[in-house]
Order: structure tokens, then C-alpha cells, then sequence
């Protein structure tokens, strides 16, 4: 019973949201692939969230706050891209600007992520905790400053990679990566292996995303809004799923 709650609580709240956001839009255009993709994206994130929340009592209890967490962040890209995708058909514009919106909330939920897997198996300082929400919070909200115009635009670039580079720092040599390389449980470091090469590779998009979007202006908005929309897919949603599925294999 429990289960179907949480079911039908997220699909109501999903489903009223994505309803109210459509009231007064356009019509997507057969040949729109910018629009396409946002559409694309979210109902992918849309498709995960749901099953993320139906799995989440299938696991272990120590895992299940990295499961709901998964199922948080692709909900928030769910609601952001269909926000944005309105915006776009609407107007023929969807500034970059709107993905800080996104970003503030599901960059630090990811890298948080780090810690609750590592809890799930052994035990963790809460100052890793902290570490793992500061440092994204600060790359975020320095590259914002940067692209809004409040700080120099190379400041941003140079708070954003500062902060990204200490991420790395903490799930490969620091604290998270030491626990990790001596932990036994091999579905965790499995797991952990895959979401911090995602947060290596996968996270190189946005940096470049900033330097050829913004300071060079060499890509256009709608060129790398599709760049994104793809991008989530290995970034949050496939990040998601390899949470679950090590959730899964701890039975």
C-alpha cells in the first residue's frame, strides 16, 4: 500500500505540473529537434522517476535514500525541461541561463550521492556530507555570477573548475575514494567506480559548454541546449540507475 502512495503522490504532482506548464503553449512543429529534444529528455527523466520511486521498496533500507535521491533528480530535470521546452516553443529561445535552475538543485544532489552509497555499506563522516554539497553549490552559483554578468565571466569559469577539480579530488584520491578502494562490497565499488568516471567525463560538457557557449560564443544556445538535453541522459539518469541497480544486487 505504501508503494502505491508513493506511486500515485509522484505521478499526480509530476503529471498536475507538467499539465499546468502546458496551458498556454504553442504546439511543438514536426521539424523543431531543439523542442524535440527537450520533450525527448523529459519524458525520459519522467519515465525514470516513476520507476526509481516503484523500486525504492525493493531495496535494502540503507539504500533506499540513494534510491529516492536518484528519483528526486530526475524529477527536477523532468519539470525543468518541460519549463523550458514551453519556453522554447513559445518564443524560439531558451537561454541558457535556466539551466542554473537545474543545476543548483541536481549537482549537489549528485555529488551527495557519493556519500549516501558509501553510507549504505559502511560508516561515513558527515563531513564528507558537507564537502559533497558545498563544492557544487560554490561551482554552480560561481558560474552563474560568471554568465549572469554579477562577477568577471574567466572568474566564473575559474570558481566552476576549481570547484569541479575538488569534487574529482574527493571520490578519486580524497576521503570518498580512499573508503571506497578499501570497501569489500564489490557492487558498491563497482557502482562507484562508474558514477565518478560519469562526474569525470560526462561533467566535462559543461565547463566546455561555458567557454565555447558563453566567453567565445563559437556554439550557438540551441546547439547546446540539445548538447544538454542529451547530456542528462548519461548525467542523471543513467547516473540513477546504476544506483539502483547495485541497491538491487545487495539482496
Amino acid at each position: 500500500m505504501d508503494k502505491v502512495k508513493i506511486i500515485i503522490l509522484a505521478l499526480v504532482t509530476l503529471i498536475g505540473i507538467s499539465s499546468s506548464a502546458h496551458a498556454e503553449v504553442v504546439l511543438l512543429q514536426h521539424d523543431d529537434f531543439v523542442g524535440f529534444t527537450f520533450w525527448f529528455v523529459s519524458m525520459a527523466c519522467l519515465a525514470t522517476t516513476v520507476f526509481l520511486f516503484l523500486e525504492r521498496g525493493s531495496v535494502l533500507p540503507k539504500w533506499t535514500a540513494s534510491v529516492t535521491v536518484a528519483g528526486i533528480i530526475t524529477g527536477v530535470a523532468f519539470i525543468h525541461s518541460m519549463y523550458v521546452r514551453n519556453i522554447w516553443v513559445a518564443t524560439g529561445d531558451s537561454p541558457i541561463i535556466y539551466r542554473y535552475v537545474d543545476w543548483l538543485i541536481t549537482m549537489p544532489l549528485l555529488t551527495i550521492q557519493f556519500y549516501l552509497v558509501l553510507s549504505a555499506v559502511k560508516k561515513v563522516s558527515p563531513t564528507l556530507f558537507l564537502k559533497f554539497l558545498i563544492a557544487p553549490l560554490a561551482m554552480v552559483l560561481g558560474a552563474y555570477a560568471g554568465e549572469a554578468g554579477y562577477i568577471s565571466p574567466f572568474l566564473g569559469l575559474v570558481i566552476w573548475m576549481v570547484g569541479w577539480i575538488y569534487i574529482l579530488y574527493e571520490i578519486f584520491p580524497g576521503e570518498a575514494g580512499r573508503l571506497c578502494a578499501k570497501s569489500t562490497n564489490d557492487d558498491l565499488v563497482t557502482a562507484f567506480g562508474k558514477m565518478r568516471m560519469i562526474v569525470t567525463i560526462g561533467w566535462t560538457i559543461y565547463p566546455l559548454g561555458y567557454v565555447f557557449g558563453y566567453l567565445t560564443g563559437g556554439i550557438d544556445s540551441n546547439t547546446l541546449n540539445v548538447i544538454y538535453n542529451f547530456a542528462d541522459f548519461i548525467n542523471k539518469i543513467a547516473f540513477g540507475l546504476i544506483i539502483w541497480s547495485a541497491a538491487r544486487n545487495q539482496y
